[in-house]
């Protein structure tokens, strides 16, 4: 008999009490453009759905920390949790970034979601190169899997046991597990995760199989038999990697679906990407596609997760995968929250109105992007939607002594505490939907506050 867990409502309940206020971001003129005064992890629990996203350990620090924490009630291990980041060398483990994320985690009463345990891609070379007969290759995973979910046990809300086990026609895909133990691998790891940890949610994870086709008919048709067989499978993982304007019109049914079998759903890795540049067309439809399949979710009792692959672009897989496309994620590169993210909040119950910007609907905002003992590197986004500029110039005000040593991308003074930055030559055109950037070294000692940026 499986254990009882904490109802779902007063985990969320403990996760919404743990927000942190949201990170300010600013804005031209002293406007302060910031996400919605509600966080998405507090909107989340009044629905009862746990908001997540994916996260780098090494960035949990500034504003991407600032916001990993307030923003969401789970994260997910991008890749610390994976078995080629694990145990890169046969019976010798990894845990540091895997610790840290699970340590940010519980210090922002967060849940976190394992992530992945049994999987065809990122494995080690000692194993994806080595000769085993299926007898080796099972005592492989089942210690593999014993070792890191027990490491973990109590820590882990849900695992993602096996990933991306299917063919787009339904069939199995040919991998070291399929093509070593055959298909009854998949029920052997659910078996052997849930002795090591029998509390923790058991999953599989998908890609598309969000609308109903022959890919999520095979799962479909798996996790029944699993469920008659009496196999320990908990969920269904929709990854959700969507292309703009393409949202499944069958996203919710299908979720009803699996919902029926007598199992949880989870929204794994959304993000919806689009070929580049975004314009305000486009930020306009990936915020009513995301908007779409949270609406989803939140239609489906059963429907308990929906977390991002990463809430900002500066950290999206999806540039590198797929040239030409790209500002997939919630937020901009700066941290500056797009209209994804307010369709996140609509569909959640919360406002979904972006707040007005100043100076004809154009903003500069200030980020920290790296930081060292004396020093750091700082940038700021000019953006416009709905107006346009021909030149500009940002000034700030520094509050705790901090000195630029070094500007691109633009015209840098500073007098004193006050610095102002032109556009150079080349970058003083900013259309109705673009963007600038500009960068910049600088020093620091003892504190380093955001300052409020004026555009002019």
């Amino acid at each position: 008999m499986r254990s009882s867990r904490t109802p779902l409502a007063r985990r969320l309940a403990a996760l919404a009490t743990g927000a942190l206020t949201a990170v300010g971001l600013f804005a031209a003129g002293a406007t302060t453009a910031h996400a919605a005064d509600t966080p998405l992890r507090t909107l989340g629990a009044a629905k009862g759905k746990v908001i997540g996203t994916a996260v780098t350990g090494s960035k949990l620090t500034g504003s991407y920390g600032d916001i990993a924490g307030s923003q969401f009630s789970s994260l997910t291990p991008g890749n610390a949790m994976k078995w080629g980041s694990v145990e890169p060398t046969q019976g010798s483990f990894n845990w540091t970034e895997a610790d840290q994320i699970v340590a940010f985690a519980q210090a922002h009463n967060q849940q976190v979601r394992g992530h992945t345990l049994v999987w065809h891609s990122q494995n080690p070379s000692w194993l994806t190169n080595g000769s085993w007969t299926s007898a080796q290759l099972s005592s492989l995973l089942q210690n593999h899997i014993s070792t890191e979910v027990g490491r973990y046990k109590g820590k882990i809300a849900a695992w993602d046991v096996v990933n991306e086990p299917f063919n787009e026609d339904g069939t199995y895909r040919s991998t070291l597990w399929y093509n070593g133990l055959g298909s009854g691998y998949i029920a052997n790891a659910l078996t052997w995760a849930h002795a090591a940890d029998p509390d923790a949610k058991l999953y599989i994870n998908d890609y598309n199989v969000e609308g109903v086709n022959s890919k999520s008919t095979a799962l479909y048709n798996l996790v029944k038999s699993l469920k008659q067989q009496g196999v320990p499978i908990d969920g269904v993982g929709l990854q959700a990697h969507l292309i703009l304007g393409q949202v499944p019109s069958t996203l919710q049914q299908n979720i009803q679906r699996f919902a029926d079998l007598g199992v949880d759903v989870a929204i794994t890795e959304l993000d919806v990407r689009m070929a580049l540049p975004a314009d305000s067309t486009k930020l306009a439809q990936q915020a009513a596609d995301f908007k779409s399949v949270v609406a989803a979710c939140v239609a489906v009792t059963r429907c308990v997760n929906v977390t991002v692959w990463g809430f900002t672009d500066s950290d999206s897989w999806v540039p590198s995968t797929f040239p030409g496309y790209g500002a997939a994620t919630p937020y901009d590169e700066n941290y500056s929250p797009k209209p994804a993210y307010y369709g996140i909040a609509e569909a959640l119950g919360g406002s979904g109105t972006t707040p007005p910007p100043t100076n004809g609907a154009c903003t500069a905002t200030y980020s920290v992007t790296s930081q060292w003992n004396t020093g750091f590197t700082g940038q700021v986004k000019i953006a416009c939607a709905g107006a346009s500029l021909s030149s500009w110039k940002a000034s700030w005000t520094y509050g705790a002594g901090q000195q630029i040593t070094q500007a691109w991308n633009a015209g840098c003074t500073q007098s004193g505490s006050a610095v102002t930055c032109a556009n150079a030559s080349y970058n003083g055109s900013v259309p109705d939907g673009g963007s600038v950037t500009f960068g910049f070294n600088a020093s620091w000692s003892g504190s380093n506050p955001v300052p409020t940026v004026t555009l002019s």
